[in-house]
C-alpha cells in the first residue's frame, strides 16, 4: 500500500492551512464591522465546502496515481491509465503511462541486445572467459565450460588453466597492462595447442563512467591444425630437398668421375651413364609427382563435372600394366564390373588413382602371385572424404561403387596404416626407392579421392598381403542404361595376364 493511502491526515492538514487565511480574513471583516457574522459564516462554509470537494478529488486522484504506479512498477506490458477526476491528475496519469511505455520499449531493446550478445558469445567455437580483478572467472561461454567444466565459474582461473605463462599474462593485464598473447599446450583429453589472448576490459558504472576495477577477457583459439600444417610443410620441404639432393649428389659425383679418372674407361663410362640415367629418371618422376600433387590440391575442393565408366577405365589401366606384371610373373585378375553406375569424376585423375594402386600391388606383391582388382556396386553411398563435404546431389542418385586392389605381398603392420597417405612416408624407404617410388603416390591417391567425395580404406595383414579400396559415389541418368564395362570383342585381360606370366 502506498504512503498516499496510509497518510490521508496530510490532506486534512493541507485543507486546514488552506482555510486558515480565509477564516482570518472573514474574522477581521466581522470585527471591523464591515461584514455580518451570518454572511461571514456562510462564506466560510462555502469556502470549506469547495475545499472539501477539491480535497476529495485530489485525494482520489492521488490514490489512483499511487495504485497505477504500483501496477506498472513490475509490469512487462503497457497498461492504460485509469480515469482521473481532475485535469492535473489525468495529465499526470498520461505522462506516467507514456514514461512506462517508453521504459518498456527501452528495456525490451536492451534485453534483445543482451540476448543477441549472449547468443553470439555462446555460439563462439573458441572458449571465452571473463575474469575479474581477483582473477576469478565470472562468466564463461559454452565452449569454455565444455573444455574446463562448469565448476570453473566463481573460482580462480588457476584452477582450470594451470599454465604459468597464461596466468602471468592475465595478472599483467589486471595490473593495468596492455593485451597479451600466449601459446600453450593442453595435454588432456587430446593434446592441443591453444593461442590465448588476454584483453583488458573496464565495465561502465551506472552513471556511464568507467570503473576503476579492471577485468580481463580471456579467449582461447585452437591452433593445433595450423601448427600441424606448418610442421607438415616444413617436413615436406625437408623431405623434398632430401629426395632431390640424393640423386643430384649421385649425378655430380659420377660427372666428376667421368671427367677425371674414368675419362677413357669405356666400361666404367657405360656403367656410370646407366646409373646417371636411373637417377635422372628418379628426379624426373619426383618432380612430376610434386607438380601433379600441387595441381590436385588446387582442385581438391572443386567437384568434377564429367561422368566416367570406371569399369572400362580399370580395364584400360590393367592393359597398360600387363607387361610390367608379366615381368614379375604376376597375373592381374579383374572381378565384377557388370552393370555398375557411372561415376561423376575426372577420368585422367581416376586413371592416376587406379594406376598407382595396381602398380603398387605389382611392385610389392610376391612373384608368381595374383593381383585381384574387384569392382562392385556399394550397398550405400560412401562417407565423405577427408574434406568433410558431401557429394553434390545429382539427378537419379544411385548406390556408389567400390574398387578393391588386393596383392599377396609382405603386408603392412597396423601401426603404419594411418600414415601411409602422408607425403614421403615409406614403410621400407630403401625398398621403395629401389623400386622407383617417390613416396607421393598414396598422397596423390588420397587427394584425388577426396576431390571425388569418396573414401580410401586400407586393410593389411603382415605375411598375407594388402587391400586398398576406393569408394566412389555413383550417378546414373534415368534415360540411359549404364554401358557394359567391356565390349564383347575386347580380350579377357586376366587371361592375357596369365599368358604373359606363362
Amino acid at each position: 500500500m502506498s504512503r498516499l493511502e496510509t497518510r490521508p491526515d496530510r490532506f486534512v492538514a493541507i485543507a486546514v492551512l488552506m482555510l486558515a487565511p480565509t477564516a482570518a480574513l472573514l474574522g477581521a471583516l466581522v470585527i471591523a464591522g464591515r461584514l455580518n457574522m451570518m454572511l461571514a459564516l456562510a462564506a466560510f462554509a462555502l469556502v470549506a465546502a469547495v475545499t472539501a470537494v477539491a480535497r476529495h478529488l485530489v485525494l482520489r486522484d492521488s490514490r489512483l496515481i499511487a495504485a497505477y504506479l504500483d501496477q506498472v512498477r513490475d509490469r512487462r506490458t503497457p497498461l492504460s491509465p485509469p480515469q482521473a477526476r481532475t485535469l492535473t491528475g489525468a495529465a499526470l496519469l498520461e505522462d506516467i503511462a507514456q514514461l512506462h511505455q517508453n521504459w518498456l520499449r527501452h528495456r525490451e531493446e536492451i534485453e534483445h541486445r543482451l540476448a543477441a550478445d549472449e547468443a553470439v558469445v555462446e555460439a563462439l567455437h573458441d572458449p571465452l572467459m571473463l575474469v575479474d580483478d581477483k582473477r576469478k572467472v565470472g562468466r564463461a561461454n559454452s565452449a569454455a565450460r565444455a573444455l574446463f567444466g562448469d565448476r570453473m565459474l566463481n573460482r580462480d582461473l588457476a584452477v582450470s588453466v594451470r599454465n604459468p605463462d597464461v596466468l602471468a599474462a592475465v595478472d599483467a593485464v589486471l595490473a593495468g597492462g596492455d593485451s597479451r598473447r600466449v601459446e600453450f599446450t593442453l595435454p588432456l583429453p587430446v593434446e592441443r595447442v591453444l593461442e590465448v589472448r588476454v584483453t583488458p576490459f573496464r565495465p561502465a558504472a551506472e552513471d556511464g563512467a568507467p570503473q576503476h576495477e579492471i577485468t580481463a577477457i580471456v579467449t582461447l583459439h585452437d591452433i593445433t591444425a595450423i601448427k600441424r600444417s606448418e610442421q607438415m610443410r616444413a617436413d615436406f620441404v625437408a623431405n623434398a630437398s632430401h629426395e632431390l639432393r640424393t640423386p643430384l649428389s649421385t649425378l655430380v659425383g659420377f660427372i666428376e668421375t667421368l671427367r677425371g679418372p674414368a675419362r677413357d674407361d669405356a666400361d666404367a663410362r657405360d656403367r656410370f651413364l646407366a646409373i646417371m640415367q636411373e637417377q635422372a629418371g628418379r628426379m624426373s618422376r619426383l618432380v612430376m609427382d610434386l607438380l601433379s600433387l600441387s595441381r590436385i590440391e588446387l582442385d581438391e575442393h572443386t567437384h568434377p563435372t564429367g561422368e566416367t565408366n570406371v569399369a572400362q577405365l580399370v580395364q584400360s589401366v590393367v592393359a597398360m600394366l600387363e607387361l610390367k606384371a608379366a615381368a614379375r610373373k604376376i597375373t592381374i585378375r579383374v572381378q565384377g564390373g557388370e552393370d555398375l553406375p557411372r561415376v561423376q569424376g575426372d577420368e585422367d585423375q581416376l586413371t592416376q588413382v587406379f594406376q598407382n594402386l595396381i602398380d603398387n600391388a605389382i611392385k610389392y606383391g610376391r612373384e608368381q602371385t595374383d593381383v585381384v582388382v574387384s569392382l562392385e556396386r556399394a550397398e550405400a553411398p560412401p562417407a565423405p572424404g577427408a574434406t568433410g563435404i558431401r557429394a553434390r546431389q545429382a539427378p537419379q542418385k544411385v548406390a556408389g561403387i567400390k574398387v578393391s586392389v588386393t596383392d599377396k605381398g609382405e603386408g603392412i603392420a597396423r601401426t603404419h596404416l594411418p600414415r601411409l597417405t602422408e607425403r614421403f612416408y615409406r614403410v621400407d624407404a630403401a625398398r621403395s626407392r629401389a623400386l622407383g617410388g617417390t613416396g607421393l603416390g598414396l598422397a596423390i591417391v588420397k587427394h584425388i579421392v577426396n576431390r571425388h567425395r569418396g573414401r580410401l580404406t586400407i586393410d593389411s595383414e603382415v605375411g598375407k598381403g594388402s587391400t586398398f579400396t576406393v569408394h566412389l559415389p555413383g550417378v546414373e541418368k534415368a534415360a540411359e542404361k549404364p554401358e557394359k564395362p567391356v565390349p564383347q570383342s575386347a580380350p579377357n585381360l586376366s587371361q592375357e595376364g596369365g599368358r604373359g606370366a606363362a
